[in-house]
């Protein structure tokens, strides 16, 4: 097993308003044309890569865990999903539509949009697929903090550092407990 834990995002449910702020930046930064912009002149359909999910009382992201054994990329016959230094990327090029992650993946979260080239035919057959898996990949294709994080109005999303949060936790129950000990 591999001695570090990926890190991902994560959601405090209780803090997340169904605002859909981190949808909306989630497609912005991954457009293909990432000039300046406002939503008003967005003339791409908006295709986040997390998934706000709300009923009456509660609503929450779901987006990649970057499993350590990802077993998207395992089951792809292109290798178009690896792990990329911790982070499970998918190289939309080499994506042939076979929808094998989506069956595996245990917390939902790949996705498939039209591929809009595949409209255009070469010498009478379309060898592209008709559509492309896409899943969140932690904004690592502008190398900062997720902008689903930065844009969101309650801080209801957070980098989840599995290690660090278990020693954090260690780390104050050792503390409260030595506090009670103390005032005995």
């Amino acid at each position: 097993m591999k001695p570090e834990l990926n890190s991902f995002v994560i959601v405090d449910a209780e803090k997340c308003t169904g605002c859909r702020s981190c949808e909306v930046a989630c497609a912005a930064s991954h457009r293909d044309d990432n000039s300046n912009f406002t939503i008003g002149n967005m003339d791409t359909p908006i295709v986040p890569r997390l998934f706000l999910v709300k009923d009456k009382e509660e609503c929450a992201t779901v987006q990649c865990r970057q499993c350590e054994d990802a077993p998207c990329a395992a089951s792809c016959p292109t290798a178009a999903i690896k792990n990329d230094d911790g982070c499970i990327t998918m190289d939309q090029a080499k994506c042939i539509s076979c929808k094998t992650c989506t069956l595996v993946c245990p917390v939902g979260a790949i996705g498939f949009l039209p591929n809009f080239e595949s409209a255009a035919v070469t010498g009478g057959i379309d060898r592209k697929p008709k559509s492309i898996a896409y899943k969140c990949d932690l904004c690592s294709s502008i190398g900062q903090e997720p902008n689903c994080i930065k844009v969101c109005p309650n801080d209801a999303l957070k980098i989840a550092t599995p290690e660090e949060d278990v020693n954090e936790r260690r780390n104050k129950a050792v503390s409260d407990l030595l506090e009670l000990v103390k005032k005995r």
